[in-house]
C-alpha cells in the first residue's frame, strides 16, 4: 500500500516534458463545485466498501481464519493492483467516462462500448444490492419490511429518495458520504472496546478446509474488495484529479481494509462460532450480545446509512459514465444532458430504472451476476493498461506505477488468475444470464452506429475533448512536446 503514496509524484520521465493525451477537462455546468480530496476518499470508500456490512457470508463460507486471512491477503492480489492501475490511467485520462476512455484509446471504440456496457450493467446490478441489504438490517426490528407489498413500497421509496439526492449534485453526495462514513464506522469502534474482555484468540484460528464453500467465499471477498476503478468515471468532476485521485485512492484503500478486518476480528474473537448464523445482518445480533439492544440498533442504523452511502456513490459513478460515453459519441447526445446542478439527468434516470428492475433478485444471485460481468470488464482494463504502456510510452502520466512494461504485465497476472477462478466457480444460471448480457452489448453497438448513420437519433462528440484516434496519436513521438 505504501507504494501508492510513495510513487504519487512519479509521472515525469527524466525531466522531459510531455504533452498529455487529455489536458482538457470534460465540460461541465458553470458554478458547479468540483469534488475535493476528503469527499473523494469517502466516495471511493463507498464505491468499494461502505463498511463491513455484507462480509458476514465469508465466515459462514470458510470460518474465521480464512475470512480474516482473505481480507488481509486479497487486497494484495486484487485491490492494490486495481487501485494502482486506476491511479495511473485516471490521471492519464482525467475525464468523465473513465475506463471506457482507457479501453477506447487502447483497443478502439467498439471495445470501449463493450467495456462501458458491461461495467455499467455490473454497477447497476451492484446498486440493486443496497436496498436489499438496507431492508435486511431493518427487518429484525420492523418485521413488515421482510417481504410483501410493504417491502416493495420501501424499495421504491428509498430508490426515489436517493436518486433525488444524486440529482441535487455531486458535491452534496461527496460530503454526505463523509458524514455517513463517520457514522457507519463509529459503532464498530465502540463495539470493539466493549468486546476486549470477551476476546479469545483461539477462536480466530478455527478452520475446516473440508467444509469451505469456495464459491460463496470468493464471491464475497471479490464483491467487497473490487470497484476501485469506479471513481474514474467521474474524474472530470474532481478538483485537480492528477494529484487528488492517487492520494484519495491510497487513503481509501487503508480505510477499506481496516473497515473490514477490525469488525471481523472483534466479532469472531468475542463470541462462540456458529457458522450458520453468519449471514446478512449478523453484526447487529453480535452487537446485542456484546452491548445490548442499544448497540444493536446503532449497528442497524449504521448499516442503513452505509447502504445509503453506497447507493448514491455507485449511482454517481454509473450516471457519469453514461454522460462520458455520450460526450465521446458512443451514446445518443441526450445522455450528455446535465441538470442545473451539473448532474447527468438521463444517466441518473436510466441507472435508477435498472436498480428497480433488478431489486427482486436474491443477495447471492446479485453478487454472482455482478462479479461475472465485472470480471470481463476488468480483463479489458488490464489489456488496455498494458497496451497503452507499449503504444504510448512517452505519454504524460502524472501518476505512474514504478514498473516497466514487463512489470506491468506481471502485475496483471495474479488478478487475472483470480478472475478465471471466480468465473470457473460461477453457477450455470449466472453464466448463461451474464453471457446473454454480453451478447446484447456486442449487438447493441453496431445497431447504435447504424442509427447514427441513418441520423434517426443525434450523436455528437464534445469539441473540448481530445481525439483519441486522430493523427496526433498515431505515434508516440507526436506526444512529446
Amino acid at each position: 500500500m505504501a507504494n501508492i503514496e510513495a510513487s504519487v509524484a512519479m509521472g515525469e520521465c527524466n525531466g522531459v516534458e510531455y504533452m498529455g493525451i487529455n489536458e482538457v477537462p470534460s465540460p461541465r455546468v458553470d458554478n458547479v463545485s468540483k469534488v475535493s480530496a476528503l469527499p473523494l476518499v469517502f466516495l471511493i470508500f463507498y464505491e468499494v466498501s461502505g463498511g463491513p456490512f455484507g462480509v458476514e457470508d465469508s465466515v459462514q463460507a470458510a470460518g474465521p481464519l480464512l475470512a480474516l486471512l482473505g481480507f488481509l491477503v486479497f487486497p494484495f492480489i486484487w485491490s492494490i493492483p486495481e487501485a494502482l492501475i486506476t491511479a495511473e490511467m485516471g490521471t492519464m485520462f482525467p475525464e468523465n467516462g473513465g475506463y471506457v476512455v482507457w479501453v477506447s484509446s487502447a483497443l478502439g471504440p467498439y471495445w470501449g462500448f463493450q467495456q462501458g456496457w458491461m461495467k455499467w450493467l455490473s454497477g447497476v446490478i451492484d446498486n440493486a444490492l443496497y436496498p436489499v441489504l438496507f431492508l435486511d438490517y431493518l427487518k429484525s426490528g420492523i418485521p413488515a419490511l421482510g417481504g410483501g407489498l410493504s417491502r416493495v413500497i420501501a424499495v421504491l421509496a428509498l430508490t426515489a429518495f436517493l436518486t433525488f439526492m444524486n440529482y441535487r449534485g455531486l458535491t452534496i453526495v461527496g460530503w454526505a458520504a463523509v458524514l455517513l462514513g463517520i457514522l457507519s464506522i463509529l459503532p464498530f469502534i465502540v463495539m470493539g472496546l466493549i468486546a476486549i474482555p470477551e476476546l479469545r484468540p483461539s477462536r480466530w484460528l478455527v478452520v475446516d478446509l473440508h467444509s469451505v464453500d469456495w464459491n460463496l467465499y470468493l464471491n464475497t471477498l471479490f464483491w467487497n474488495l473490487n470497484y476501485w476503478d469506479s471513481i474514474s468515471t467521474l474524474a472530470g468532476e474532481v478538483d485537480n484529479p492528477k494529484k487528488t485521485l492517487p492520494r484519495a485512492l491510497f487513503y481509501a484503500l487503508v480505510l477499506v481494509v481496516l473497515g473490514y478486518f477490525f469488525p471481523l476480528l472483534i466479532s469472531t474473537g468475542a463470541i462462540p462460532l456458529n457458522r450458520e448464523l453468519w449471514t446478512d445482518g449478523y453484526f447487529s445480533d453480535i452487537a446485542k450480545m456484546l452491548g445490548g439492544v442499544w448497540l444493536r440498533w446503532w449497528i442497524q442504523g449504521a448499516a442503513a446509512m452505509s447502504n445509503i452511502g453506497m447507493f448514491v456513490a455507485e449511482m454517481s459513478s454509473d450516471s457519469f459514465q453514461l454522460l462520458g460515453m455520450a460526450e465521446r459519441g458512443m451514446l445518443p447526445e441526450f445522455f450528455a444532458k446535465r441538470s442545473r446542478y451539473g448532474t447527468p439527468l438521463v444517466g441518473i434516470l436510466f441507472s435508477a430504472s435498472g436498480v428497480i428492475l433488478l431489486s427482486w433478485m436474491s443477495f447471492q444471485e446479485i453478487v454472482a451476476a455482478e462479479n461475472f460481468l465485472y470480471c470481463f470488464g476488468m480483463i479489458l482494463e488490464f489489456i488496455a493498461f498494458v497496451r497503452l504502456r507499449m503504444k504510448y510510452p512517452a505519454a504524460s502520466r502524472p501518476y505512474k506505477i514504478p514498473v516497466g512494461t514487463v512489470g506491468a504485465i506481471l502485475m496483471c497476472i495474479p488478478p487475472t488468475i483470480l478472475i478465471c477462478v471466480v468465473l470457473a466457480f460461477s453457477s450455470l444460471k449466472v453464466m448463461v444470464v451474464s453471457l446473454i448480457a454480453i451478447i446484447i452489448g456486442m449487438v447493441t453497438q453496431p445497431c447504435l452506429k447504424h442509427v447514427e448513420k441513418k441520423r434517426w437519433i443525434k450523436f455528437s462528440t464534445s469539441s473540448s475533448l481530445p481525439d483519441l484516434h486522430g493523427p496526433t496519436h498515431e505515434s508516440t513521438e507526436s506526444l512529446i512536446n
